[in-house]
């Protein structure tokens, strides 16, 4: 336990880069799919796709994951507690995620992609859903199913507008 803190904090740096690497490639997604046509633009996002994805956003899960798993190696009662188990499983989907978004970049990768910019604009909404409810859970030390529902709701439909949205 004399290292929790300096792990915590390590863990917590390895998540805020994860984040990152998760909130903005669907966004260089977006921007890929829609100018498709220009070669010379999607050569420079495929560059950038592969390096968000390789340099920060796998290297950063895999320190999230050791460092979170040390953390609960160290405190195994955290385990017993059942926010955690809600974090858990919500880490499950993050991570889910993280290889459908590796998938969707290699098809881009390919120039072998079917789902539209605004597929990827509504898809670029789970990661925030997913990060309000690990944040939620881990601060208040609770699964508010109220605010879970409401917030998890709110998004869908926010991507069910973005998905029906006439262009």
């Amino acid at each position: 336990m004399e290292y929790y803190l300096d792990i915590l904090a390590f863990h917590i740096l390895s998540v805020l880069s994860w984040m990152a690497a998760l909130f903005y490639m669907p966004r260089l997604f977006v921007y890929h799919q829609e100018n498709k046509d220009k070669k010379d633009f999607t050569d420079v996002v495929k560059v950038q796709e592969r390096l968000i994805y390789n340099a920060i956003g796998f290297p950063a899960k895999i320190t999230t994951i050791l460092s979170g798993s040390v953390m609960l190696y160290l405190n195994p009662n955290l385990l017993q507690q059942n926010w955690m188990v809600a974090k858990l499983i919500v880490l499950v989907l993050l991570i889910a995620f993280s290889f459908s978004m590796n998938h969707y970049r290699k098809k881009l990768l390919e120039d072998n992609c079917t789902k539209s910019g605004q597929f990827f604009r509504a898809y670029n909404e789970i990661p925030t859903i997913l990060a309000i409810l690990i944040v939620v859970f881990v601060i208040t030390k609770s699964i508010p199913v109220y605010f879970s529902v409401g917030i998890t709701t709110f998004f869908l439909f926010v991507m069910y507008k973005i998905l029906t949205k006439k262009i």
